[in-house]
């Protein structure tokens, strides 16, 4: 590939239909570029199925064959930290409702940073929604209005009030004290452990990262083969950039939509090879855990009650991962299971942060779905599996 020395950002849609979109994306080269580019592609609905990357060192040349329902461009933003602002929903409920408003912001590339849902005796249903706007238009009463009338045609009848206002970003903070959660979310939660016997069937452990640094003279090469899964790429993007690496050349192929053979160039921030063996282990097994177990999955009980609880590591920029709400809200709508309650908050676990999705169930006569076929269900969904 060669590399040229202009930004550019080429979109190539398929000759047939069916075929991939071709990406193509050559810019100044910065530690973190691929985690921030597929994190981009993984916010706009779309999955990676082959890619190229090369650089220079000072230049990357980027080539990324995409599939998925959206083919919408990303666009530029200044880098500062985006305007937060608070949604308020005042509607009555229904099933699917909640997912019905989550559809909404996603099309709307409205990012949800924090959520609390309730719902009171006699059917209201009260959402408070912390967004960021991608187009960074939100202030706009043009903005506002577009919000309010998408939101009013799918909730139709059902919608009794809807605001926006900007607050804080102290709104969307990580709080540091944990309130209750379950071992099954803290345990096995730290990046050197796998899973345990209970979760062995809903993950795929067939993982395989080699390292290599007798084929190249200036880099250390990993070879990653494993089961292809939805923000893949992003999972060991945002690894890397986790662990301040560079990508000098890479190139992914995923073999009928299951298996990804994936080979890296990396070096160190230096410019050195890894040649520390504890160093080459702690690296290994960050990206065996993070590719068996991206996100953890949990339906426990809390008293009476039902709660499904997500838990996915969010990366040291303080980003977290794109569509986990919008994909929850989904398998439950499937499911025909109705949400009582839900919140988004970010978490201190061990020495890392999570953002963690509680959602209460309710459960009206009785819960009709068994809780394993709900983690099952959400966790197929979260990955991009077939349900």
């Amino acid at each position: 590939m060669g590399i040229l020395y202009d930004d550019v950002v080429i979109i190539r849609h398929p000759e047939k239909e069916g075929d991939p979109v071709v990406i193509t994306v050559n810019c100044p080269d910065k530690t973190g570029l691929g985690c921030d580019l597929c994190r981009i592609i993984l916010f706009f609905g779309l999955s990676i199925v082959r890619g190229d990357v090369s650089t220079d060192g000072k230049w990357c040349y980027l080539v990324f064959w995409v599939v998925g329902n959206s083919t919408t461009s990303a666009e530029s933003h200044p880098p500062r930290p985006p305007d937060v602002f608070l949604l308020k929903l005042a509607c009555h409920d229904r099933k699917g409702l909640l997912h019905d408003v989550t559809g909404v912001l996603c099309e709307l590339e409205l990012t949800i940073k924090k959520v609390k849902v309730s719902t009171t005796p006699d059917g209201r249903v009260m959402d408070l929604f912390f967004v960021t706007d991608t187009r960074e238009l939100l202030h706009t009463n043009k903005r506002k209005e577009d919000t309010y009338d998408h939101l009013r045609a799918v909730m139709g009848n059902s919608m009794i009030s809807c605001d926006i206002e900007m607050v804080g970003l102290e709104s969307t903070a990580c709080s540091a004290e944990s309130s209750f959660l379950p071992t099954a979310i803290t345990e096995n939660i730290l990046p050197l452990q796998m899973p345990d016997e209970a979760q062995s069937s809903l993950t795929s452990t067939n993982v395989s990262v080699i390292m290599d640094n007798m084929l190249s003279p200036a880099h250390t090469l990993v070879q990653i083969v494993c089961r292809d899964h939805k923000g893949l790429v992003y999972d060991i993007m945002r690894t890397l950039k986790d662990y301040n690496i560079q990508i000098s050349y890479g190139r992914f192929y995923i073999k009928h939509r299951r298996t990804c053979e994936i080979d890296l160039f990396i070096m160190q921030a230096d410019g050195m090879k890894i040649v520390d063996p504890n160093k080459q282990k702690a690296l290994s097994s960050r990206l065996e855990m993070e590719l068996v177990r991206p996100l953890r999955v949990a339906v426990v009980s809390r008293g009476p009650d039902t709660e499904l609880m997500v838990a996915n590591p969010v990366e040291l920029s303080g980003k977290g991962r794109p569509l986990v709400f919008h994909d929850i809200t989904l398998a439950l709508t499937m499911l025909n299971s109705c949400i009582f309650s839900a919140e988004i908050r970010r978490r201190m676990i061990g020495d890392r942060e999570f953002e963690v999705y509680r959602v209460l169930l309710d459960e009206g006569e009785g819960l009709a779905v068994p809780r394993r076929k709900i983690e099952e269900q959400v966790w197929k969904m979260l990955m991009g599996w077939e349900q």
